[in-house]
């Protein structure tokens, strides 16, 4: 069994993927409500992990309402990225005009093809939950990119909202592949020293 733990996992490779990439808090969601993201100030990442996203991504395919909230292309991965924005919608006829983004209102398989095409063998990103899920069903994901973060938001856009749905297994890429992941945390707040027992 492979013990190595997430922080040691193999580094991404530009190899032409479709990845669904979020940081996600602990219970789920990858956006507060609104599409507020004034909860991920304060986290850490392991070093170099923003340049290797950077550097592995050829364009990057997102929905229209997490465009709306954050219409600024210039500002995916701090600025560190350039390169092709597709933003999925129903209605591009009132999408206001941008630099490097365009706007596509056809079928999700049809909007990864355009954007494997424009990342020229780098990876697609997808930074939908709406548009994960719905290339998730038709097997059009090729990896989950997850990195959690010790927050419990309560509520906000969840990574994959699918009430009613069969559940979906997945293989674990860095170790067993059927295991759960460990994680262990106590409220930032609670002094150890203090606790009533």
């Amino acid at each position: 069994m492979n013990t190595r733990q997430a922080a040691d996992m193999e580094p991404q490779t530009a190899a032409g993927k479709v990845l669904w990439h979020f940081t996600m808090s602990l219970d789920g969601f990858v956006a507060g409500p609104g599409h507020g993201m004034d909860w991920m100030t304060g986290f850490s990442f392991r070093p170099g992990l923003v340049e290797e996203y950077a550097g592995t991504t050829g364009a990057v395919l997102g929905g229209r309402d997490g465009w709306d909230a954050f219409p600024d292309a210039g500002g995916i991965y701090g600025g560190a990225w350039q390169g092709a924005v597709f933003v999925l919608t129903h209605h591009p006829e009132d999408a206001p005009s941008a630099e490097g983004v365009t706007f596509l209102s056809c079928d999700v398989a049809e909007a990864v093809r355009i954007a494997l095409k424009a990342a020229g063998g780098k990876n697609v990103e997808v930074l939908s939950p709406t548009i994960g899920r719905q290339l998730l069903e038709r097997g059009l994901i090729d990896e989950i990119d997850l990195h959690i973060a010790p927050v419990l938001l309560g509520d906000g856009i969840r990574l994959f909202d699918n009430p009613g749905g069969a559940p979906l297994r997945l293989e674990l890429l860095n170790g067993d592949r059927a295991a759960t992941v460990n994680v262990r945390y106590r409220p930032a707040t609670t002094d150890p020293s203090q606790s009533v027992r």
